[in-house]
């Protein structure tokens, strides 16, 4: 693929912003290693490779088992991931996913079950902000580093 418009170059008030966001997400007090997830979740359906290389290294870094990053995308199917993760993962799915779910309330029950609401919304807030990324990578056609 060829790349587009480099957005942090065409629009640099708007990437201050998309940066202030991040880093906002970045000091929430969720779990590192959840936030992580969720970002490559969301890239994964997305399939953002810009995002997806960047979050696996970042995930590999803060820790995360190779296995459970292999079998991200098959959670559902897998022991690996906690009731915490899975809970964060449906979410994930189903506010990215938005025009075909609908956030189903079964979704919302499962992570309200998990996450007090400071926790819902600042977990759908990474969720958003990741989406967000992944729009801007795909669409501009932001390559991954050889």
């Amino acid at each position: 693929m060829k790349p587009r418009i480099d957005f942090y170059t065409a629009s640099p008030d708007a990437l201050k912003a998309m940066i202030a966001l991040e880093t906002a997400v970045s000091k929430l007090p969720l779990e590192k290693t959840l936030i992580e997830l969720v970002k490559l979740r969301t890239s994964q359906i997305n399939g953002c490779a810009f995002c997806l290389d960047m979050h696996s290294a970042d995930a590999r870094k803060g820790g995360e088992a190779e296995r459970r990053l292999y079998t991200l995308s098959a959670w559902r199917e897998t022991p690996f991931f906690t009731p915490r993760e899975r809970a964060a993962l449906a979410w994930t799915e189903s506010l990215t996913l938005l025009s075909q779910t609908h956030a189903p309330d079964e979704d919302y029950e499962l992570a309200t079950s998990e996450f007090s609401p400071k926790e819902m919304v600042d977990l759908t807030v990474a969720i958003t902000t990741i989406n967000a990324w992944n729009r801007l990578a795909v669409g501009f056609r932001k390559m991954p580093q050889e």
